[in-house]
């Protein structure tokens, strides 16, 4: 579905979404029209989305919690879709170990504690086909999917994409204070994460120049990320993985920061469970895999135990319903 070309553009996407194709094509060294109509046609058959995250914990949005759910015999398919179209679950992936499904729920409100329970203790266990559940609840995120790119591209390259990137502030904020104006120009790029200023400025009915200081001010705190929707194997990275590490306590903030700058590392959080990080990965092949555990993870003395679960099909992603290795609405039914 996608040749050199296009993943090469999806890649150079996930490092700068907002990027103008006349930016994207001078540092590909591809012509302006050819980005432009490669990167149209992949949005038009789904093969990719662009799109915005919220930084759950920065923004106030919600708490996000790792949900490993076991389910009856024979109704994984049946399950995840339920749980595909809650509102407050932001993935769902069918994964091979001891349980069947990995869901990712962001718990909102102030209390959001209180609100967990009653998600764990009744919702989730009401769900048809759930059988048990095991949650992890995320402390401190090392790198997100927004972070992470294909490594399909040269080092200059992507030096010369991250200069088109607002960049955040020298000392991120724990949590922001993001409601009113900022929040509905958030939602607008959670909608379209390469919406114009003058797009949003016509919807909001701001001054342009006001939806550009907007942007900006969400950007450089981090507050939301633009990000490209992508399955990995239409990039060719056909292996993806969850793994849990348990790593002593004055070696986590170390073993994280080095996992995160990982070209193969999508995600990696430190969480309150039976494990103490949680990584996911992207690799080509299985020996890619065993590399990673091997000599990746083998050399942090840190790290005292590790278990890896195959992801084999998802069925949401970043809010995104899944068809397959296409992308569908959030607001389609699953």
């Amino acid at each position: 579905m996608l040749d050199e070309m296009d993943r090469r553009l999806v890649a150079a996407l996930q490092v700068a979404p907002r990027a103008a194709w006349g930016d994207l094509a001078r540092v590909l060294g591809e012509h302006e029209r050819t980005v432009a109509r490669r990167v149209q046609r992949m949005l038009a058959i789904d093969a990719i989305r662009i799109t915005a995250a919220y930084d759950d914990l920065r923004s106030g949005v919600g708490n996000p919690v790792h949900i490993r759910v076991s389910t009856e015999p024979g109704s994984v398919d049946a399950t995840a879709g339920i749980l595909a179209a809650r509102p407050d679950v932001r993935g769902v992936f069918a994964i091979t170990g001891t349980a069947d499904l990995w869901i990712e729920l962001i718990a909102s409100g102030s209390d959001h504690l209180r609100h967990l329970h009653g998600i764990l203790a009744d919702e989730i266990p009401a769900t048809p086909g759930v059988r048990a559940t095991e949650a992890q609840v995320v402390l401190r995120t090392f790198t997100t999917v927004a972070d992470w790119h294909a490594p399909l591209l040269g080092e200059e390259e992507v030096a010369g994409l991250r200069a088109l990137v607002v960049p955040p502030l020298a000392e991120l904020p724990d949590r922001v204070d993001f409601g009113g104006v900022d929040r509905d120009v958030a939602e607008i790029l959670v909608r379209d994460g390469r919406a114009s200023y003058t797009q949003i400025a016509d919807e909001l009915g701001i001054s342009v120049p006001t939806a550009r200081r907007k942007v900006t001010w969400s950007l450089e705190r981090r507050v939301v990320r633009p990000r490209v929707e992508v399955e990995p194997a239409l990039l060719g990275l056909r292996v993806e993985a969850q793994l849990g590490l348990e790593v002593r306590p004055a070696g986590l903030d170390a073993v994280g920061t080095a996992l995160a700058r990982h070209p193969g590392v999508r995600y990696c959080a430190a969480i309150a469970g039976s494990r103490d990080l949680l990584v996911e990965v992207c690799l080509a092949h299985e020996m890619g895999l065993y590399r990673f555990v091997t000599q990746v993870i083998g050399g942090l003395p840190d790290v005292v135990d590790v278990d890896m679960a195959f992801i084999t099909r998802a069925y949401k992603r970043g809010h995104l319903l899944k068809d397959g290795r296409l992308t569908r609405s959030p607001h389609d039914a699953p």
